[in-house]
């Protein structure tokens, strides 16, 4: 080998490490495809430091069932030579860790010495004074629990205070018959970080729309064949677009016009031509401020999943794409089991506590590929796009069987729960409306079953 073409070998090592170590940043799921998992990168574990030894340890075993990686310490010294063997994902502390009081200025002084802050809880069996809060808050503390530590409010509050998930780009659908002023508004908002997609055909609007649904559309006056509030019309004729904001970009300067554009359908009016500050800007502010109304829209207020109504629209989007690439697609339905006794038995703000446990698990156990919804009461509606139903069931019934393994606190013993679900594949026979249906017989024969089981609808 000769000398010149080592130090090209190397240089080339170096650029891979560096690409996998940004592919590692994806934070993929459990469940996802082998060839992703490999690019998982080792879990930092989070540290509890508790008062009780065994809660402790019982809080880091049901940790583990969510996915996350959990380390009890029981003094000061281990938690100071761990820290600095290997720095945290999240830092659990009992205020009184290290005697009465004595948790706070530990945490502080292992913050000190971080390059960057780590994420800090901070927990008290009983209610605490505001001064005990203020120096928590000064030590770097971002949430703060009383009472009794479950595992799935732990993990609502750590995914709160550890979430670095960026968000997704903007998209942006440009509807324009010059070819040569799309590709400029595509690369001016293309520059500034935005997915665009452009169409010089009005005509085949609504298929894109339902492809690549846009979370802003920019929109020409005049065109020959359909006139941009014509357009305009016909996109709110449709539900699903009724707040998908809508701007004009027109060398058009009549005001009146203008004016008259906006009262059919539009939401702004750019004039051509225009610095392309001025269109990022207004691009952007509009469309995530639509993007963030419509994310409270879809979203189920206790859970945080998708809704009812938006999840079968995910499963209709999902099915449709899936014809297309001849990709395999499975839907289920999920059912806490004898959940009214729930209810009757610890009280709803219990049964509220299992579903957002259940909801936390799904998020955790599954694929960032696929889509949950709470599709109503204690019942849940997952789409699986690009997987079959043996693989489909295979992950339900592995969440099924770590699901029963959490412990809820509760008198007079600690309570567990399971659930029951029905899996389908999409076929020819089977439509999106067809699959829910299916799926919904399935997950009725798994409650008549005997409950806590999946079972598969055979294509």
């Amino acid at each position: 080998m000769t000398q010149a073409a080592e130090p090209s070998q190397e240089r080339l090592k170096q650029e891979l490490d560096h690409l996998l170590q940004r592919l590692s940043r994806t934070r993929l799921r459990k469940g996802d495809p082998p060839d992703q998992a490999l690019l998982r990168p080792a879990r930092k574990p989070v540290y509890l430091l508790l008062r009780d030894h065994e809660r402790a340890e019982r809080l880091a075993q049901q940790l583990e069932f969510f996915g996350l990686s959990a380390q009890p310490l029981f003094d000061a010294g281990a938690f100071m030579a761990s820290v600095a063997e290997q720095p945290p994902a999240a830092i659990v502390m009992d205020v009184d860790f290290d005697g009465p009081g004595g948790g706070v200025p530990l945490a502080a002084r292992v913050q000190q010495g971080q390059e960057q802050a780590v994420p800090l809880l901070f927990f008290s069996h009983h209610e605490t004074d505001t001064p005990t809060r203020l120096a928590a808050v000064r030590a770097g503390g971002q949430a703060f629990l009383t009472g009794t530590l479950e595992a799935s409010s732990l993990l609502e509050k750590l995914e709160m205070i550890t979430s670095t998930a960026p968000h997704d780009p903007l998209r942006v659908l440009i509807i324009d018959d010059s070819r040569t002023q799309a590709l400029h508004t595509e690369r001016v908002l293309a520059n500034a970080g935005m997915i665009t997609r452009s169409l010089t055909d009005p005509i085949r609007t609504m298929a894109e729309l339902a492809e690549f649904q846009p979370d802003l559309i920019i929109l020409d006056l005049y065109m020959p064949g359909c006139s941009g509030p014509e357009l305009a019309k016909v996109i709110r004729h449709n539900d699903r677009y009724v707040s998908v904001p809508i701007i004009y970009l027109s060398a058009e300067d009549d005001l009146d016009k203008q004016l008259d554009a906006m009262s059919e359908g539009g939401d702004d009016f750019l004039t051509k031509p225009i610095r392309s500050r001025h269109l990022i800007t207004t691009v952007r502010n509009r469309a995530a401020r639509a993007r963030h109304l419509k994310a409270r829209m879809v979203r189920d207020s206790l859970t945080g999943l998708y809704n009812h109504t938006h999840i079968l629209q995910l499963l209709e989007d999902c099915s449709f794409r899936a014809r297309r690439e001849r990709q395999p697609l499975s839907f289920a339905m999920l059912d806490i089991d004898h959940f009214k006794k729930i209810n009757d038995h610890h009280g709803h703000p219990m049964g509220d506590r299992v579903i957002k446990s259940l909801a936390l698990f799904l998020k955790q156990r599954l694929r960032k590929s696929d889509f949950i919804g709470r599709y109503g009461g204690e019942e849940f509606a997952i789409v699986m796009p690009n997987t079959a139903l043996d693989a489909a069931h295979k992950v339900l019934d592995e969440i099924r069987r770590r699901f029963a393994e959490i412990l809820y606190p509760a008198q007079p013993s600690d309570l567990q729960c399971t659930f029951s679900a029905g899996v389908v594949q999409m076929d020819e026979e089977l439509d999106a409306l067809t699959m829910a249906s299916a799926a919904d017989e399935a997950l009725y024969r798994a409650k008549h079953a005997g409950r806590n089981c999946v079972v598969r609808v055979e294509p």
